[in-house]
C-alpha cells in the first residue's frame, strides 16, 4: 500500500501524507454487519471526565468483525476489501457457501475471489484460520486467541505479525510482535499471515483538524499549567521539571514506570519478556 504526498501550497500540507487505499475495491460497507456506536467523550457514567482528550469526530458505524471464526470446513469467498474507521487494518468481507457473509481481518496477499476456510483441515495460506497445533513451526499468525473459544486478542493491528516458534505438550511457544515470547495453549486459534495495510504507520497527520476528525482533541503540556493543574507547572519562564523524573497529572511517575503487577496471574505464561 503506498502513501501520498502533497505539494506545500501551505503548511499543513508541507509534511502531510496519506494512504492511497490501493488494497480497498469496495468503497460502502455490508448495511447488516453494521451497529451503532455511541459516543461519550471520555466521559463516565456521572458525566465526569475519565480520559483526557477525546471528544468531536466524525461519525463512525461500528463493523461487526468475526475473530471466533468458528464456521469450520465451510469455504468462504472474499467479495472486498474494505476500510475500517475502528481500527489501524483494512477488513475483508467474505461470502460463505451458505449465503451468510461476515468480515474478517484482511492479510496482505487477500485479494476478491480467493477462498478463506476455517478448520484443522485448511491450507497454510493467508487468511485460514486453525488450530495453533495445526500450524507448522515457524509460521507467521495474527488474530491469536488467548482462550479457546474466546475469539482473537492478540495481533490486531496493520502490518502486525507474530511467530510460532515451538511446540511443547499442550503449550506453544509464539513470538510476539513486542517482543515477548508467550506461552499459549496450542488449542487455541489463529490465522495464517501478516495483516495488511502495513503503511500505516508511515501516515503523518499533518494538521490539527485531521485530529479533530478523529475524535483526539487538543493537548496541553504540563509545563505550561500552573502548579495546581499539574506537577511541573509553575516557576518563572520555561522552567525544568523540578521531580526526581516526569510525573502524571496526578503525581505518578511517567515513562518507564511498571505498571504491570507483579503477582499477575498471566505472568507464568510469558517465557521471555519484551525488550
Amino acid at each position: 500500500m503506498g502513501m501520498k504526498h502533497f505539494n506545500p501550497t501551505t503548511p499543513s500540507l508541507r509534511n502531510m501524507t496519506v494512504s492511497t487505499f490501493d488494497e480497498i475495491t469496495k468503497k460502502s460497507p455490508e448495511k447488516t454487519l453494521l451497529a451503532t456506536k455511541k459516543k461519550n467523550a471520555g466521559r463516565n457514567s456521572y458525566g465526569r471526565i475519565t480520559v483526557r482528550h477525546q471528544g468531536g469526530g466524525n461519525r463512525q458505524k461500528y463493523r461487526l468483525v468475526d475473530f471466533k471464526r468458528r464456521k469450520d470446513n465451510m469455504a468462504a469467498t472474499v467479495i472486498g476489501i474494505e476500510y475500517d474507521p475502528n481500527r489501524s487494518a483494512n477488513i475483508a468481507l467474505v461470502e460463505y457457501e451458505d449465503g451468510e457473509k461476515s468480515y474478517i481481518l484482511a492479510p496482505i496477499g487477500l485479494k476478491d475471489g480467493d477462498k478463506v476456510v476455517s478448520g484443522d483441515k485448511a491450507d497454510i495460506k493467508p487468511g485460514n484460520c486453525m488450530k495453533i497445533e495445526s500450524i507448522p513451526v515457524g509460521t507467521m499468525i495474527h488474530n491469536i486467541e488467548l482462550n479457546p473459544g474466546q475469539g482473537g486478542k492478540l495481533v490486531r493491528a496493520a502490518g502486525q505479525e507474530a511467530q510460532l516458534m515451538a511446540k511443547e505438550g499442550k503449550y506453544a511457544h509464539v513470538r510476539l510482535p513486542s517482543g515477548e515470547m508467550r506461552l499459549i495453549m496450542a488449542v487455541c486459534r489463529a490465522t495464517i499471515g501478516t495483516i495488511g495495510n502495513s503503511d500505516h504507520e508511515n501516515v503523518k497527520i499533518g494538521k490539527a483538524g485531521k485530529s479533530r476528525h478523529l475524535g483526539k482533541r487538543p493537548e496541553v503540556r504540563g509545563s505550561v499549567m500552573n502548579p495546581n493543574d499539574h506537577p511541573h507547572g509553575g516557576g518563572e519562564g520555561r522552567a525544568p521539571v523540578g521531580h526526581a523524573g516526569p510525573m502524571t497529572p496526578w503525581g505518578k511517575p511517567a515513562l518507564g514506570y511498571k505498571t504491570r503487577k507483579h503477582n499477575k496471574q498471566s505472568n507464568k505464561f510469558i517465557v521471555k519478556r519484551r525488550k
